[in-house]
C-alpha cells in the first residue's frame, strides 16, 4: 500500500444509490454508444467475427469488473482506480489511472454526443453538416442536468435506460425474419471483412479492444462509490448484474444486425451516418421500426453522455482533492451533492472533443487509454489483503494480461499519441507535486 495517506475529505457526497439505481447507472453507460455505434466500427475491422469479439470482450470486462467490484467495496470513495492506485500502488500509478480515465472517457463521451447527433439528424432527414453543432449543444444541455444534482440525474437516467432496453428488444424481434432469410449468406466467411486492411487474427483482436470499451461503463458504479448505499454489498451485485444484462443485449443486437445486412453494410452506415441500427431497421418487414430504433438510439446516447459526465466529474473531483488538478474542481455545491466546477470543466472538454466529428477516431483513442486504465485497476486488485478480497486472484491476473495485450492491437499512431499524452500527464504530475511540496 502506498505510504502516502489519503487526504482529509470533510465534504463527502451523500449516499443515494441502491442496487437498482447503481445497476441502471451502469446500464446507462454501457447500453448506448457501444451497441448503437461501436459494433459497426468493429464490424468494419473484423467482419462477422465481431460477434466473437463481443464475447471475448465481455469475458475480459468481467475479469476487470470483479477487480473493480472488490476494490470499490473495500475503498468506496469517488475516483475509482485513481483512488485505488494511490491507496494500493503508488502516487504515479494513481495519477496515471486518473489521467487515462479523463482521456479515455472524455473521448467516449464525445463519441456518444456525435452518435446522438447522427441518429437524430438521420431520423429527421437533416444534413450531416449539423453533426458537430448538435453534438456540442446536447453536451451543454446534459452538463446542466448533472450540475443540478445526483437525484435528478438518477431519475433521468432510469427513464432513459428503460426506453433504450425496450427499443433494443423491439429491434431484435423485428429483425428475426431478415435474420432467417439472410444469415447464411451474411455470416460467410465468418472471419474477416472484405473491406478490412487487417488479417483475421489482427482484425479480431483489434475489434475485441474496441468492444471492450463498450462494456467499461460498469466502472461508473465504482467511480460513484461514495454515493452508494452499503457499498460492500451493493457495488459487486450491481456491477455483475450490469455486465450480464449488457453482454446478452450486445450479442443479440450484434448478431441480428450482421445477420440481416452483413458486416460491410453495417460498417458503411456507421461511418457515413453514425446511425447504423436505424438504417438497418428501415429494411425490416415491420413498418415504422426504424423510427422506434431512432428514438431508442437517441435516448441511449443521452444516457451514456449523462453517465460519462457524472463519472468524469467524480474522478476530476478526486484529483482536485489531492491537488493533482487545480483544487477548484473539488468544490461542492451547497447541498453537498455535486462537484459543480468539475462538471462544468468536463462539459467543456467533451464539447471540444466532439468538434473532431469522427466517431472512429474518438472511439479508438478511448479503447487504448481505457485498457491502460483497467490494467492499473487489476494491478491494484492484486494488492488487496485477504480480508478485503471477494474473488480469486486469477481474475485480476487475466484482466491485467488481457488489457496490456489488447491495448497495442489498435492502430499504432493511436497508441503512440496515447503514450505521449500519458508522458505529458506524468510530467505535469511531478511538477505539480514539487510546487505543492515547496509551498
Amino acid at each position: 500500500m502506498s505510504m502516502e495517506s489519503r487526504p482529509n475529505q470533510p465534504e463527502l457526497l451523500k449516499r443515494e444509490l441502491g442496487v437498482f439505481g447503481a445497476t441502471m447507472m451502469g446500464l446507462g453507460s454501457i447500453v448506448g454508444t457501444g451497441i448503437f455505434v461501436s459494433i459497426g466500427i468493429a464490424a468494419d475491422i473484423a467482419g462477422p467475427s465481431v460477434i466473437v469479439a463481443i464475447a471475448i470482450a465481455a469475458f475480459v470486462a468481467m475479469c476487470n469488473a470483479l477487480s473493480s467490484a472488490q476494490l470499490a467495496a473495500s475503498h468506496p470513495v469517488s475516483g475509482g482506480t485513481y483512488e485505488y492506485g494511490y491507496e494500493y500502488l503508488s502516487p504515479a500509478f494513481g495519477f496515471t489511472a486518473g489521467w487515462t480515465f479523463l482521456l479515455a472517457k472524455s473521448a467516449s463521451a464525445a463519441t456518444a454526443a456525435l452518435g446522438f447527433a447522427g441518429y437524430l439528424l438521420h431520423a429527421l432527414g437533416w444534413s450531416a453538416a449539423f453533426l458537430v453543432p448538435v453534438a456540442i449543444t446536447i453536451t451543454v444541455a446534459l452538463t446542466a442536468i448533472v450540475v443540478s444534482g445526483m437525484r435528478i440525474s438518477n431519475v433521468a437516467n432510469t427513464a432513459i435506460v428503460s426506453v433504450t432496453l425496450l427499443v433494443l428488444l423491439i429491434f431484435v424481434f423485428a429483425g428475426l425474419p431478415s435474420v432467417a432469410e439472410s444469415a447464411a449468406e451474411n455470416l460467410s466467411p465468418f472471419f474477416g471483412s472484405e473491406t478490412s486492411e487487417y488479417g483475421p487474427v489482427h482484425g479480431l483482436l483489434y475489434a475485441t479492444a474496441l468492444m471492450f470499451v463498450a462494456y467499461t461503463g460498469y466502472g461508473r458504479i465504482a467511480t460513484l462509490g461514495e454515493e452508494v448505499h452499503e457499498p460492500r454489498r451493493t457495488i459487486p451485485r450491481a456491477i455483475v448484474l450490469t455486465l450480464v444484462v449488457s453482454a446478452v443485449l450486445y450479442m443479440a443486437v450484434g448478431g441480428t444486425a450482421i445477420s440481416a445486412v452483413g458486416s460491410n453494410m453495417l460498417a458503411r452506415t456507421t461511418e457515413g451516418d453514425a446511425a447504423p441500427l436505424e438504417v438497418i431497421a428501415r429494411g425490416f418487414a415491420i413498418p415504422g421500426v426504424y423510427l422506434v430504433v431512432a428514438v431508442g438510439a437517441v435516448t441511449a446516447m443521452l444516457g451514456v453522455l449523462l453517465n460519462l459526465i457524472l463519472g468524469l466529474s467524480r474522478v476530476l473531483l478526486a484529483m482536485g482533492r489531492r491537488r493533482d488538478m487545480p483544487s477548484a474542481v473539488a468544490q461542492l455545491d451547497v447541498a453537498q451533492t455535486t462537484p459543480y466546477v468539475a462538471v462544468i470543466v468536463v462539459g467543456v472538454i467533451v464539447a471540444g472533443l466532439a468538434a473532431i466529428g469522427s466517431v472512429r477516431t474518438t472511439w479508438t483513442f478511448s479503447a487504448f487509454t481505457v485498457l491502460i486504465y483497467y490494467a492499473i485497476t487489476n494491478l491494484a486488485a492484486l494488492r488487496l489483503g485477504e480480508s478485503d478480497r471477494l474473488y480469486p486472484r486469477v481474475f485480476s491476473w487475466c484482466g491485467l494480461g488481457a488489457c496490456i495485450f489488447l491495448a497495442f492491437w489498435v492502430e499504432w499512431h493511436i497508441w503512440a499519441v496515447g503514450l505521449g499524452l500519458i508522458a505529458v500527464g506524468l510530467v505535469w504530475h511531478r511538477a505539480s507535486r514539487q510546487i505543492v511540496g515547496a509551498s
